[in-house]
């Protein structure tokens, strides 16, 4: 799958997608993940049950966590900078059970990295870091090739 994100946003601008709070940002990079996940499991040609039983393995904290530690190293500083204030958001409610703070606090940060680069209309990018997941950890990938 080429290009999941080619539908319309907001397109603001770096400044003004900064000034977006983090929890925001995590509220809105979470649906962005989740159509994503969503999105390339529809293409597979399996049954909706399984569709659903692989998106609820793949958007849930740990899960996302994990990604999160994947796509570090490729992160510009600006996108870095994004990634520490999602991580260091002020939760007002408990981790979700059997999750660690750590890990609720890196799936937060993934989140808001994602909301962060939709409002922007950043879709190329978007599509370049989910892309660029390690082969174990990519969600859209053509099974034919794996």
């Amino acid at each position: 799958m080429d290009s999941v994100f080619a539908f319309p946003a907001p397109n603001l601008t770096e400044d003004q997608a900064r000034a977006v709070g983090t929890l925001e940002l995590a509220y809105l990079g979470d649906s962005v993940f989740d159509v994503y996940v969503r999105g390339c499991l529809t293409v597979r040609g399996i049954a909706v049950h399984d569709m659903h039983r692989q998106a609820v393995a793949t958007v849930n904290a740990r899960a996302q966590a994990k990604l999160m530690a994947a796509l570090q190293p490729l992160l510009s500083p600006e996108e870095e900078a994004v990634v520490r204030r999602g991580r260091n958001a002020h939760i007002h409610h408990a981790a979700p059970r059997g999750v660690t703070y750590e890990e609720y606090g890196q799936a937060t940060a993934l989140e808001a990295l994602l909301g962060y680069l939709f409002l922007q209309g950043r879709a190329d990018r978007l599509n370049e870091l989910l892309g660029r997941l390690p082969p174990t950890e990519r969600i859209c990938q053509d099974d034919s090739k794996s």
